[in-house]
């Protein structure tokens, strides 16, 4: 019988999902998803694989819930700290800059890559898991075109491209390539350029 830890078997429970959770937020950093193994992350975890099996019972399954913390962690953030009281300028800007922020502290798989090792089930589990980033960031398009800071268009399909340029700054950022304030600058620019009205 492993040894418990905690002070009940929930709590031990709960603190186990957290130490392999954080092992694939560290392995996540230096290799693409399909070099780690269930067994490069029960070693980073401390865990026996059959004990990482009892809580995950496969790659797949592990990837989707280190992505729902991911965006737990970006939803939060954003909920926090997207202030009402100004633009939606000013709102886009720091939602960009938020999530960028996030992707350096935060790093994790992209859609693409999770859909390309695991299949389209795995990338129809991650759409549900953007939904609410994708919510906020609707949101904020509309406001702006209400308000006649951005020109009409699709929220929906800006909303994806947005995320997607975002997105797009993970690899770049995680390996020191470009700055999170380069970065921030050059999307939020991108985007700037690609909504505001075009009699501006």
């Amino acid at each position: 019988m492993p040894r418990i830890s905690a002070p009940n078997l929930r709590e031990h429970r709960a603190q186990t999902v957290n130490r392999i959770i954080d092992a694939v937020a560290r392995l996540s950093r230096n290799r693409g998803i399909d070099a780690i193994s269930m067994t490069d992350v029960a070693a980073e975890a401390g865990v026996a694989r059959t004990v990482l099996y009892n809580y995950f019972p496969d790659k797949a399954a592990l990837l989707l819930a280190f992505s729902q913390r991911v965006t737990d962690y970006f939803v939060d953030s954003l909920e926090q700290d997207l202030r009402e009281d100004v633009t939606a300028s000013a709102r886009l800007e720091s939602f960009i800059r938020l999530q960028l922020k996030g992707l350096l502290a935060h790093p994790h798989p992209g859609a693409a890559e999770i859909t390309a090792a695991l299949g389209p089930d795995a990338y129809q589990a991650l759409a549900g898991h953007v939904a609410p980033m994708h919510k906020i960031l609707c949101e904020i398009l509309a406001g702006g075109i209400q308000s006649g800071e951005f020109r009409d268009l699709d929220v929906e399909a800006t909303a994806r491209s947005i995320l997607a340029v975002i997105g797009a700054e993970r690899i770049p950022l995680v390996s020191g390539e470009v700055t999170l304030e380069g970065a921030g600058t050059a999307v939020i620019a991108f985007v700037q350029g690609a909504i505001r009205p075009l009699s501006a």
